[in-house]
């Protein structure tokens, strides 16, 4: 399994403990850390505040989101150079072909609709973690081969 920490940007309490349950129960120990808000992920992630910046190892991230939106959240972390390749899940309710394009358009690595039950919900979000952490072969980083990304 991959080293770092998971952003879950989520305004829904609910939700934030399903998540966070469903990984554990796929045996993903990653720390989870929280925003409630695009406001507050943006603040997490180019450590604003006084706080250090975190380069998590993937970001799940809700559309409705108070304060700042999700594709506006979205479209800022993709135009910062740090932030860019970072692997971007959107979990979310909606389920508008256009909230999709947009999410894709904006640089989404995938798009998951929450399902309503329980059990699915514990099980989509479970197998979402298995991939992007086990699974996936994540973008070397760019230092350690002294290349430019295009």
């Amino acid at each position: 399994m991959r080293e770092g920490k998971i952003l879950l940007v989520e305004d829904n309490e609910d939700d934030v403990v399903l998540t966070i349950r469903a990984l554990k129960m796929r045996n993903i120990q990653n720390e989870v850390v929280v925003a409630k808000d695009g406001v507050e992920a943006l603040d997490i992630l180019f450590g604003t505040n006084g706080r250090p910046p975190l380069l998590p190892i993937i970001i799940l991230m809700d559309l409705k989101l108070p304060k700042l939106g999700g594709l506006d959240t979205l479209k800022k972390i993709r135009k910062n150079e740090t932030t860019k390749t970072i692997p971007i899940v959107i979990l979310t309710t909606s389920d508008e072909e256009e909230d999709m394009m947009k999410s894709y358009r904006f640089g989404a690595n995938s798009y998951i609709c929450k399902p309503v039950d329980f059990n699915s919900f514990l099980h989509v979000v479970g197998q979402l973690g298995l991939y992007w952490l086990m699974v996936n072969e994540p973008l070397p980083q760019q230092e350690k081969y002294n290349v430019s990304w295009v």
